[in-house]
């Protein structure tokens, strides 16, 4: 199973094939489907018609939870400087194992800073996955936890606060500077301490 994964929110009802209004209610269904997690978005009249009474017995199911379509707005300029955001979403499509600790400690900073919320927490070959939902667009993030030690813990907050700085580039691998100043993004977003990351405390607050 691809443990890092992005999957967008759908623009039409998976059941009817209609496309979705601004602002309108709609299902979210989450399902093992062995090789990946997927997600399946259906309108509120055919979950009242069908899905509302089959969902949980649906093979593989996981999850379902609600939410509101949004038309997104059109699109800006790209952003010059790497945010905790569009960094995790590179790494996730870059797909490099070297950065799964830099990717799970981004997506606690996000949740810390409710740009991020955990829908489902679940086992996968002896490892934790989390299921990150986007409330602004809708996309789901699959995040698997690296099992960091607290010995660790601080050379990869020193690596995703390098990498928020240089972004995926050759520079990104360069040794950080002696200067112990923060990239901005990072002060606004703290990375997590190490007894959240430890113990899974960010993540657990949330689902409390």
């Amino acid at each position: 199973m691809n443990e890092w994964n992005i999957q967008s929110r759908a623009h039409i009802c998976e059941a009817c094939t209609q496309p979705f209004a601004d602002k309108q209610h709609y299902h979210t269904i989450l399902l093992d489907e062995k090789e990946v997690l997927r997600r399946s978005d259906i309108c509120e009249s055919c979950w009242q018609k069908t899905s509302s009474g089959e969902a949980a017995s649906r093979a593989g199911f996981i999850s379902h939870w609600q939410g509101v379509f949004e038309i997104a707005p059109p699109v800006v300029d790209a952003i010059q400087k790497e945010t905790a955001e569009t960094l995790l979403r590179k790494l996730i499509e870059q797909n490099d194992p070297a950065h799964a600790p830099a990717a799970y400690i981004l997506a606690v900073m996000l949740e810390r800073k409710r740009l991020l919320k955990v829908k489902e927490q679940i086992k996968r070959d002896g490892k934790r996955i989390f299921v990150y939902e986007h409330p602004k667009t809708g996309d789901i993030f699959t995040i698997a936890d690296p099992d960091l030690h607290l010995s660790q813990l601080q050379q990869v907050q020193q690596d995703v606060a390098n990498l928020l700085e240089h972004g995926l580039s050759p520079a990104a691998s360069a040794p950080a500077a002696e200067s112990e100043s923060v990239p901005p993004v990072a002060e606004e977003i703290p990375a997590p301490t190490e007894n959240e990351v430890a113990e899974g405390e960010a993540v657990e607050e949330v689902q409390k």
